[in-house]
């Protein structure tokens, strides 16, 4: 368990490690199985507040047309008009509106989800699931976290019947304090 005088220890601003960090998907797909698929191109940056979390902020910028799910002909479907639309709407964004502790290491981070240019609020539970230096020098966080929306509040229809409304967001991140 992390006390508040460790989370202190966290305050500054961070960067995003592109490399470490996984930003991801799950959806029932013919109800009966599940697509999983990430995004290969984002960038992000946040400002942490340990000592006092609600004044943390973060900044999230998706490729929509990274999208990856292991099936060329699903993935060009994926970031169609149907979809992601993104030749229109190339980025999907995440800034947070608010930030809240949710137990010694668990935060429920509020913000703005835009897709094909409508914007909702969502709520991420984030875990804390490490923090320290590195052999480098550099001070690293990092985050896991989920968060369930209804893909037609973005209007993202399509896949008929075969898709679930429901999709699951999954963060895996990683981040380092700018020096």
């Amino acid at each position: 368990m992390t006390t508040p005088t460790e989370l202190g220890r966290l305050t500054g601003d961070y960067v995003l490690d592109t490399a470490r960090t996984r930003i991801g998907f799950t959806a029932r797909a013919a109800l009966v199985s599940r697509v999983r698929g990430t995004f290969d191109e984002f960038e992000g940056s946040a400002h942490l507040d340990g000592d006092s979390p609600s004044r943390s902020a973060a900044r999230l910028v998706i490729r929509a047309r990274s999208v990856q799910t292991r099936n060329p002909k699903r993935d060009d479907h994926l970031r169609g008009k149907d979809f992601l639309d993104s030749d229109d709407h190339p980025a999907i964004t995440f800034v947070t509106t608010r930030v809240e502790p949710a137990g010694a290491n668990t935060f429920a981070v509020t913000g703005d989800l835009t897709v094909r240019g409508v914007t909702k609020p969502v709520t991420v539970d984030l875990e804390l699931t490490g923090a320290d230096g590195d052999p480098r020098g550099a001070f690293r966080v990092g985050f896991t976290g989920r968060a369930a929306v209804s893909r037609k509040d973005w209007a993202v229809s399509g896949g008929g019947g075969l898709i679930s409304d429901k999709v699951t967001l999954e963060f895996h991140i990683a981040a380092v304090r700018k020096t």
